[in-house]
């Protein structure tokens, strides 16, 4: 009966969750515009041997209709065509500011986060919108809708970074989960419990980066950012997410698995550095959902199947139910039918994967 009591514990938690996400989740409401709403920004974008990207992507980050902004582009020691390419869009675009750190300059800050620094630098605007190479904006009022949505009392906007679809069952599960982080940090933001964001579509003011640079915790690290900044400057009054389809960038997802992990290590990283109820509550949502899955496996050789397969059916139906919104509401429609699918590949993720993910540490940005 042990077994099944901690099954029941784990379906309480899973459903509890699932109310929450469905009472404070993201919804797609745009800013009202104001007067100060077409206030100019500043788009930082650090690559690092991106040069194909910058081709593709950055003259469509150069064609928003935003009235006044400027992009900065930081080639970090790149020893592709990278600034070739960028010398090209510079004079097509005299919005475009290009920065360069050569490999024999002195690196102040681990990782990218040198390269953001020397983007911070160069900014001419107090609004700044991070993005990355390989990211495309929905729209040509992408900016737009960000600025719309930095206003007093806002200070950090987080977007939406979706993943373009791909064939396979790799791209789908790396779409979900992409979903999913967006549902949880977003439910927690909106709650006042503000923990990451994704630097791919980001807004804050220039002050708030300057104040978690000088921070000894943004040192500690080569990666993370992104949920630095928020776990350093954020709190309830002052981040808004962000979740019209048209303020959403796009970018490839990682073709292989072992791609996949690579990232997966450099994003969960920053996760030691998260404040204590934070992490208590991820780790509860996490471990509660792996367990369930396995005891429901166990409970079944046992015996039991009927009495938990009932529990089980009426928690999947509420947190499927609460993804396949999700879904529809980012635009994600194709996955709606893998929702069961990605939940049982999640729950693997959380007892296989995960633990060794997290304690393995990364040592560059690129």
């Amino acid at each position: 009966m042990t077994l099944f009591y901690m099954f029941s514990i784990c379906i309480v938690v899973q459903t509890c969750f699932a109310v929450w996400m469905l009472w404070a989740s993201p919804s797609d409401q745009s800013a009202a515009k104001t007067e100060g709403s077409a206030q100019a920004l500043s788009i930082i974008i650090c690559a690092h041997n991106e040069a194909k990207n910058l081709a593709q992507n950055l003259p469509l980050v150069l064609q928003q209709s935003h009235p006044q902004f400027e992009v900065i582009v930081v080639n970090d020691r790149s020893d592709d065509d990278s600034e070739i390419i960028l010398k090209e869009l510079g004079g097509q675009y005299p919005q475009l500011k290009i920065v360069s750190i050569g490999k024999e300059e002195e690196r102040l800050f681990p990782g990218k986060k040198m390269a953001l620094s020397r983007g911070i630098a160069a900014a001419s605007q107090e609004r700044l919108l991070l993005c990355d190479a390989d990211c495309i904006p929905a729209s040509k009022d992408w900016a737009t809708l960000i600025s719309d949505a930095l206003q007093a009392p806002i200070q950090i906007v987080a977007g939406y970074g979706a993943y373009r679809v791909a064939p396979g069952w790799l791209n789908t599960f790396i779409r979900w989960e992409t979903l999913h982080t967006f549902l949880q940090y977003g439910t927690y933001a909106q709650s006042g419990i503000p923990y990451m964001a994704v630097g791919r579509n980001l807004a804050c003011h220039k002050s708030l980066l300057l104040q978690a640079q000088a921070h000894p915790l943004w040192s500690s690290m080569p990666s993370g950012d992104d949920d630095l900044l928020i776990r350093l400057t954020a709190h309830k009054k002052n981040i808004r997410i962000l979740a019209t389809p048209d303020s959403f960038t796009f970018s490839d997802a990682k073709m292989t698995f072992r791609e996949w992990l690579h990232q997966k290590q450099r994003h969960l990283s920053t996760g030691k550095l998260y404040r204590r109820g934070t992490q208590f509550l991820l780790g509860i949502y996490a471990a509660s959902h792996g367990l369930m899955w396995l005891l429901w496996i166990l409970l079944w050789i046992g015996g039991l199947g009927y009495l938990i397969s009932s529990l089980m059916l009426l928690r999947c139906m509420l947190v499927w139910c609460l993804w396949a919104i999700t879904a529809y509401n980012l635009k994600e429609k194709k996955m709606m039918l893998w929702l069961p699918l990605c939940d049982v590949a999640w729950a693997m993720y959380h007892l296989i994967l995960s633990p060794y993910i997290f304690f393995k540490t990364k040592k560059q940005w690129t």
